[in-house]
């Protein structure tokens, strides 16, 4: 490494131009991170939140809600199977106005206020201890707090009802819109109008212990599904996932390409200064350790001080924007520029290895 430490300081401008490029592109994926853990949370909050192990949806709905329609035998089916709690729910999509005119958007999730379900939705809302606050009331998520206040009354738009906010609690956010909750007669009603027949959007499961799920399904007419498998329903969870797993993806590569040139010029530039080190004893793993040990300093250096400006601007960012700085994710996008870089090096290493002594010591003379 005493060569590589020399040139970091001989040629610190030309490290220090290769290193603000890296810290650039460790700068882009750091808020990358941020964003794309932002609508992660935005997209599925809400649903992480409930104490469910499973969804059980209508056949062929692929883990929508608004594409799932059960009835009473369904539930029935799961109702008698030892150590599995079972609850119906309702999801819809609805928008509100308050009294004063403030228009908000809700996920409305409509629970039955006996079962598990309403014990998260409903435990820290403000409301008559001796009933249900979900008694044709509606639990606001928190983070509506600032736009709607207790006691206010929201009229549904496209229908003719209007129903009290009964409290707050950690509802979060479904398919980016902050969830409400109600019970699920109220839900039915507004969505089945006169007629609702029992129907619901899924079946929240509770296990204790593995079940014969498919078992089940069959018998029911329903799929199954874990909890995370049912976060690729949401609204657009799935086209978003992607589209920042592509643009992360491009990163990496644009981060092996940028360090593979960088690299093979370099190499390119040394090549006398090889030549003579390997005419003085030095081995090819000598010369590959000194190389990859200077290139690891400037990208540990370069990444940790991009790393380090993203978290910095990730604070600023307003809380209008889906945005959330996870260590672990973070981490996770450092190590892998970290493991591009590195990768992108390895053609230019080849190069370095195959380097004639006999040819350099000629040039010299």
């Amino acid at each position: 490494m005493f060569l590589a430490l020399r040139d970091l300081r001989v040629a610190r401008g030309r490290f220090v131009l290769i290193g603000s490029v890296i810290s650039l592109v460790a700068l882009l994926s750091t808020l990358l991170s941020g964003l794309a853990t932002g609508l992660v949370d935005d997209g599925i909050s809400g649903l992480r939140a409930l104490p469910i192990s499973h969804l059980a949806f209508q056949r062929g709905a692929e883990s929508s809600f608004s594409r799932s329609v059960l009835g009473p035998d369904a539930l029935a089916a799961f109702e008698d199977v030892p150590d599995l709690r079972a609850t119906p729910i309702g999801v819809s999509f609805v928008n509100a106005s308050s009294s004063s005119g403030t228009s908000v958007d809700l996920a409305l999730f409509g629970v039955d206020p006996h079962g598990f379900l309403a014990e998260e939705s409903a435990g820290a809302a403000e409301a008559d201890p001796k009933a249900s606050p979900l008694d044709g009331g509606l639990v606001l998520s928190e983070e509506l707090q600032g736009k709607v206040a207790l006691g206010d009354r929201l009229e549904i738009l496209g229908t003719d009802r209007s129903l009290p906010v009964v409290g707050f609690t950690f509802g979060g956010t479904y398919g980016h819109v902050p969830i409400a909750y109600t019970g699920l007669a109220t839900w039915q009603s507004l969505v089945y109008g006169q007629d609702p027949r029992g129907r619901f959007s899924a079946i929240a499961l509770q296990a204790d212990r593995p079940f014969d799920a498919a078992s089940l399904d069959a018998t029911a007419g329903t799929d199954t599904v874990t909890k995370t498998q049912a976060f690729n329903g949401s609204p657009g969870y799935s086209a978003e996932t992607a589209t920042m797993t592509l643009i992360r993806g491009f990163l990496l590569v644009i981060s092996a390409l940028v360090v593979g040139a960088f690299f093979t010029v370099w190499t390119v530039q040394r090549t006398r200064q090889i030549g003579l080190l390997k005419a003085m004893g030095a081995s090819n793993g000598y010369v590959a350790r000194d190389a990859l040990g200077q290139l690891a300093v400037v990208l540990a250096a370069s990444i940790a001080v991009g790393t380090a400006v993203g978290l910095g601007l990730g604070s600023l960012v307003s809380e209008d924007v889906p945005f959330s700085l996870a260590a672990g994710s973070v981490g996770a996008s450092s190590l892998a520029l970290a493991v591009a870089g590195m990768a992108g090096s390895l053609v230019a290493l080849r190069r370095l290895t195959r380097i004639d002594p006999a040819i350099s010591l000629s040039v010299e003379a």
